[in-house]
């Protein structure tokens, strides 16, 4: 792995290196270290992530970092991960791009004796224990109500995900869409879901698509953060913010000129600051041995639903971010 092919990031600081390279995981014996692949590095997004798992290992005396391909690409959050094994770290972070390419580096890690936390990444097959911090029915559900009120209930809509294979987001799309169907029948997808919601450039070249085929679209929600930002860029450029009713998963310091102008109608969100923190809370719970069940505490994060079927730690943590509640959101660091 060479030093194009990933964005190390380290206590905030992006580095140009590979994991080889890091001499900060040469700790004592006694600490434990945890190093967390993302799906991009240098993104709002895994930044304010990296807040939360360095906050939690240092309560918890765990040495953390922060990895992730420089575009998002499944193959190369495994050759990481295969790094990682080689390393002997004691747990690995992951949020998946595709769960079915991670299948089997997750479970030579397992094999490895190393502990694997995944986020969105319920599906991961060989995980220790997925956390999240809303069920992705309950996420997707409250985009399309969104959606499906500012659209006036009529009319055709687009889906952007991250990639067709993202699992999160395609369950969260899932859920929307099934939910629309159910109750909104005046309201259509004009079309299969458009890749493109992880990157502003992409998202903005997609909305440009969408509009020159289907000029008569009602409305457009993205499941990735930067696919509203280069959505609304569009539409206000275009003076179609009235028209076209846009609504997502946003980080609220990122879209706030677009909330504000109502470009963006209104945005979702769990703190990915608290997913981190969950992360490396989860992580120290199952060196310590601690018993998962539904109605435990997370510290700091309040009661857990435990599916030990699937080895899924849920929190209760949607946030709704909108004129009202964004300059409070944003004074949390969001």
């Amino acid at each position: 792995m060479n030093r194009r092919q990933c964005l190390t990031v380290l206590g905030g600081t992006v580095l140009g290196s590979s994991l080889w390279d890091l001499p900060s995981l040469s700790w004592a014996a006694e600490t434990k270290t945890m190093v967390t692949v993302v799906k991009e590095a240098g993104v709002p997004w895994f930044n304010i992530l990296n807040q939360g798992l360095n906050e939690a290992a240092a309560k918890y005396s765990i040495r953390s970092s922060m990895t992730g391909p420089a575009t998002p690409d499944p193959a190369q959050q495994v050759k990481l991960i295969e790094d990682l094994i080689a390393r002997k770290v004691d747990v690995i972070g992951l949020v998946p791009l595709d769960t079915r390419v991670t299948e089997q580096v997750v479970q030579l890690a397992r094999k490895s004796g190393i502990i694997v936390i995944t986020q969105e990444g319920a599906t991961q097959q060989g995980k220790t224990w997925d956390v999240e911090l809303m069920s992705s029915q309950a996420y997707g559900e409250a985009q399309m109500k969104s959606l499906a009120r500012e659209m006036g209930g009529e009319g055709g809509y687009a889906i952007l995900v991250g990639t067709l294979t993202t699992t999160g987001h395609n369950q969260w799309a899932d859920a929307a869409v099934a939910y629309q169907k159910a109750h909104f029948p005046k309201m259509h997808q004009v079309a299969d879901r458009f890749p493109g919601a992880d990157l502003i450039d992409q998202s903005t070249r997609v909305a440009q698509e969408i509009l020159q085929t289907y000029p008569d679209i009602r409305g457009i929600v993205s499941m990735g953060s930067n696919g509203p930002i280069g959505v609304g860029n569009v539409l206000r450029q275009r003076g179609l913010q009235k028209q076209v009713a846009l609504v997502g998963t946003v980080i609220p310091s990122q879209a706030k000129s677009l909330i504000e102008a109502g470009v963006i109608r209104e945005g979702f969100l769990w703190s990915p600051r608290d997913a981190g923190y969950a992360m490396v809370a989860v992580a120290h719970m199952t060196m310590g041995g601690t018993k998962f069940e539904s109605g435990m505490e997370v510290p700091g994060l309040g009661k857990a639903t435990v599916d030990e079927s699937s080895h899924v730690v849920m929190l209760d943590r949607i946030l709704t971010i909108n004129k009202s509640t964004i300059d409070g959101l944003i004074k949390q660091g969001l």
